[in-house]
């Protein structure tokens, strides 16, 4: 990462992504294919954990979306029609809110229950 991209430097845009890519009309078991994009974004170096329903990826707004490409491209690229679900959540000046957005909610529903 070079310096135009630390989140202590003022054009770093922190983004959580939730993204799910997956070809169409592959049959009803699509895991192989979805395993090659979850391939290239674990080999991204960014934050990122996968759920049953798609993948959060955390960096600079740049990092991310070049990242979505290439793990878009990985399936796109062997001629499958592939489809992208993706959300943002972008906010300066903050980071590591792939962990931090959840122990929030994890404290205000502890909260409620005392």
């Amino acid at each position: 990462m070079d310096q135009s991209q630390t989140p202590e430097n003022s054009s770093y845009l922190n983004t959580v992504a939730s993204v799910a890519i997956a070809p169409s009309g592959q049959g009803e078991e699509l895991s192989t294919y979805v395993a090659q994009a979850i391939e290239v974004i674990r080999d991204s170096g960014l934050p990122n954990e996968t759920n049953a329903m798609s993948t959060v990826i955390e960096g600079d707004l740049g990092q991310v979306m070049q990242t979505v490409e290439k793990a878009t491209r990985v399936l796109a690229e062997q001629g499958y029609r592939t489809g992208v679900t993706l959300k943002l959540d972008i906010r300066q000046g903050k980071r590591d809110q792939i962990h931090r957005k959840v122990e929030l909610i994890d404290e205000i529903l502890s909260d409620g229950k005392d």
